[in-house]
């Protein structure tokens, strides 16, 4: 019986180590297949990574083109709006000295008939003229008693006043006119010290 149990105990130790010994290869396969499962993983999440970089570089790029694609269109818009608005510049540039050569022989003093009559047609053609030229947005440039601006008159004189403050126009040498909110020529004036 001694042998039996004996035999019996060899067996349940047998058996106890190749338990232990399958419990050990299943924890090292186990420990195999979670470090393969966390290199998997770290491995998908460095590749998650990168392409959320990429994802995000994109969407700066696109947002960036869709910035300089709402400029263009703004651009553009304001361009042909200022061709729209100034269409009769080069026109009225053109003309200024014609009106200028007109207000010189519209101020010569006549005492014949014949001249006067003359001067009365100069006289509406220039007003016909300047009316349509207004009608495009031209303006003169008011300047006797204003103060100097450069963005406006031209400074040819300087003379010293004590009957005008220091700075301020006193007389206007040539026209300047605007074509809308654009300078087309600036006054040449007689400034005050």
């Amino acid at each position: 019986m001694d042998q039996a149990k004996q035999h019996v105990n060899d067996e349940t130790t047998e058996v106890q180590n190749e338990a232990e010994e399958a419990n050990n290869v299943a924890d090292a396969e186990q420990l195999d297949t979670e470090e393969t499962v966390e290199v998997l993983l770290t491995e998908e999440e460095k590749q998650i990574q990168v392409l959320q970089t990429e994802v995000a570089e994109l969407n700066n790029r696109l947002l960036r083109m869709q910035a300089d694609y709402d400029n263009f269109r703004r651009r553009t818009r304001l361009d042909m709006e200022a061709a729209a608005k100034y269409k009769a510049q080069s026109l009225i540039e053109e003309l200024i000295p014609a009106i200028d050569n007109f207000d010189r022989a519209l101020a010569v003093k006549v005492d014949s008939d014949d001249a006067k009559s003359l001067l009365q047609g100069m006289e509406m053609v220039y007003r016909q003229l300047t009316d349509a030229l207004k009608n495009e947005g031209l303006e003169t440039i008011h300047a006797v008693g204003q103060s100097f601006d450069p963005h406006y008159h031209q400074a040819v004189m300087q003379v010293e006043s004590d009957e005008h403050e220091p700075n301020q126009v006193i007389e206007e040498l040539q026209k300047g006119y605007k074509l809308k909110d654009r300078v087309i020529r600036p006054t040449m004036v007689k400034v005050s010290q």
